[in-house]
């Protein structure tokens, strides 16, 4: 029987976190891997030992097989778990630590390598009678046969690679004429993420639910689900809300999804943690997606509702132990439902975001768990996926869970880097959400024009509070009493509170012994500040209390009103007309974010058309394609393929 005393995460972030917590507590002692962007990283102060495996690129830290068994083998760890991404579905590393006698904490290389492969997977579950969508999953994979194929499939379809999960190398083609293109990005995006450009076909299911079940499996041969988990609200393929259980199953919908899970398992004598994933039509059909051989991002939904430690389980099983249930003794009870916390914009179609935590506190209350890796001071960057961290939250019911879930969302504070906060607390809130009447297109019906993906325009009280927050500190600099302190105290102030690319004019009155009277537009509020710490201020407002964090910065303020943060600037010094703004025509085209240029289409003195692909740039695991704002002649060329970018930074110029 295999055992072992000393793991090693080959992961970071949240999840070596996750697992560091069980392992720690059932007395292992655990080792971190680290990039050098990861140095003072949370997964890094909590483990034992941590060992620097390399640059910040993934290349060359998180996926260099090599470095990560050479910091098991110095540390003397026998075990390593992969937690999910990076390596964790890697048949090769796999193998590589059964070569360095290492207990890898997953299951066997074969299983990995042929469910990894959703070509291959597609066609054992055929074998194994498990119901599949139409499509092509064969070894031929040029644009000649891809284009035979999919005539033959019909539109829309989808093109995903084979090796690929979390929505990269995926693409939704609606018409013949798009095929080849999309297939090109999706090659790309796939080879770069999962390194392998193998793609399959299938035909696109319009809105279905996304359901998944929870697989386990021991070394002994027994093989048992842990109920289903519901994932249909998604942007871009990715998952936003997971709950579980879905709120349209039934006992023998259940049974029959979860007989063909174990189908699946089955046909690679599967050990460990594992999900399948399903579609599930209207009618209540359902067909075989993909299986992870991983644990999952959404598995504490699981978690909550079964009362069981899937991390532990997944270590009892790595050490030679049998399951600790029966499928007959599992339980479900209650609700369990979890939003992804990532850094993102919502109002520029999800792009990643990049910046330094300056405030995290996280919402803790009864039946709420909050999964993260975030400690203020650290730095965001480009390199890693955007996901901060996971909301959870567990109730006797799925509206108990959900109110619970929508309060933690509204109160954990976040500061210094932009996120999807405002969404999430509004998708928890819609109508047909609450209802439970959703399905995968419910985002694109619903969100499209919805105000939270439009950048947000401050409130009244907002920029009164700005107002207010920046007298003080004007006030605390010049160690002045708080009202009052000016030669001319009984003219008002005038500011100027900016954001993104906008400014609204607000006047402070500020009188001893009085609230200021600031006049925001046609409103005037009262607003007196009844303390404040650099944190948290607490304010009274037309006589109504109310707190608010905040931390303010040179010439920026970084304002909490829930459910999110505003980063507003303060522009009173500036110049009248001397903002920058580029018009809708304009012939530059900046980096709308930290990345990495992976194709160039265009040369200099090239003619171009508005809408035209010209550059590819690679963020946080996903590719971004920037297009020609007008027709014009390529007059500059700033970049190449492999140039490291910062935000807003020129990469060319059309003229």
């Amino acid at each position: 029987m295999p055992g072992f005393s000393k793991i090693l995460i080959a992961n970071r972030g949240e999840i070596a976190c996750r697992i560091q917590r069980t392992a720690q507590t059932l007395g292992y002692r655990t080792v971190a891997v680290f990039s050098e962007a990861d140095a003072d990283a949370l997964h890094v102060q909590m483990a034992d030992e941590a060992v620097n495996i390399g640059p910040a690129p993934v290349q060359q830290s998180y996926l260099n097989i090599p470095a990560i068994i050479d910091a098991a083998r110095r540390t003397g760890a026998d075990a390593i778990h992969p937690g999910y991404g990076f390596l964790s579905e890697n048949a090769g590393f796999a193998l590589a630590c059964q070569h360095a006698g290492i207990t890898f904490i997953g299951p066997s290389p074969d299983a990995i390598e042929l469910m990894g492969s959703k070509r291959l997977s597609k066609l054992a579950m055929l074998k194994a009678g498990v119901p599949c969508i139409k499509g092509y999953q064969g070894a031929e994979q040029d644009d000649a046969t891809l284009s035979r194929e999919a005539g033959r499939i019909g539109y829309p379809l989808m093109i995903k690679a084979s090796a690929g999960g979390g929505g990269r190398g995926m693409r939704l083609v609606q018409d013949a004429a798009d095929l080849l293109e999309q297939i090109r990005s999706a090659r790309s995006e796939a080879l770069h993420g999962f390194g392998s450009d193998e793609l399959i076909l299938e035909q696109a299911l319009i809105d279905p639910r996304h359901v998944e079940v929870q697989l386990f499996g021991d070394r002994h041969g027994n093989l048992i689900y842990l109920g289903e988990r519901d994932c249909s609200i998604q942007r871009r393929h990715q998952k936003v809300i997971e709950e579980a259980p879905c709120p349209v199953m039934t006992t023998e919908l259940r049974q029959a999804m979860g007989e063909a899970a174990l189908k699946a398992g089955r046909a690679v004598s599967y050990v460990g943690a594992g999900t399948v994933e399903f579609l599930l039509d209207a009618n209540g059909q359902f067909y075989f997606l993909e299986m992870n051989t991983r644990l999952q991002v959404e598995n504490p939904v699981t978690e909550l509702i079964t009362g069981l430690d899937l991390v532990a389980w997944q270590l009892q099983v790595a050490a030679g132990m049998p399951l600790p249930l029966r499928q007959e003794q599992l339980q479900l009870n209650g609700h369990a439902m979890e939003v992804r916390l990532y850094a993102e914009d919502p109002a520029q179609g999800f792009l990643p975001q990049t910046g330094r935590i300056a405030t995290w506190e996280p919402a803790l209350q009864d039946g709420v768990r909050i999964d993260h890796g975030l400690i203020e001071g650290q730095g965001i960057s480009a390199f890693y996926d955007p996901l901060l961290g996971k909301l959870i939250a567990h109730g006797a019911t799925r509206e108990e869970a959900r109110r619970k879930l929508l309060r933690a969302v509204q109160d954990s504070v976040l500061l210094g880097v932009q996120s999807n906060q405002r969404l999430l607390a509004s998708l928890l809130q819609h109508p047909r959400f609450v209802s439970g009447e959703f399905d995968t297109g419910f985002i694109p019906r619903y969100f499209a024009d919805h105000d939270c993906l439009r950048s947000p325009v401050p409130s009244a009280e907002e920029l009164a509070i700005a107002a207010a927050l920046l007298y003080q500190a004007s006030a605390q600099a010049h160690h002045a009493p708080l009202a009052g302190w000016r030669n001319n105290a009984s003219v008002p102030l005038h500011y100027r509170i900016g954001l993104e690319d906008q400014h609204w004019p607000v006047q402070l009155h500020a009188v001893p012994g009085e609230p200021y009277r600031i006049q925001v537009a046609t409103r005037t509020l009262d607003l007196k500040v009844v303390q404040c710490d650099g944190r948290w201020a607490t304010l009274e407002i037309d006589g109504i209390r109310q707190r608010h964090a905040y931390r303010l910065e040179p010439a920026q303020l970084w304002l909490f009103t829930r459910p999110g943060s505003l980063r507003l600037v303060d522009r009173t010094q500036a110049l009248a007309g001397s903002q920058a703004s580029v018009s809708v025509s304009s012939g530059t085209l900046k980096a709308p974010m930290d990345g990495a240029i992976v194709d160039v289409l265009v040369a200099e003195g090239s003619p171009v058309s508005k809408g035209q692909l010209l550059v590819v740039l690679e963020a946080m695991k996903m590719e971004h394609p920037l297009k020609s704002g007008i027709d014009g002649v390529l007059k500059r060329l700033q970049v190449r393929v492999g140039d490291q970018v910062k935000n807003r930074q020129i990469l060319l110029e059309v003229e």
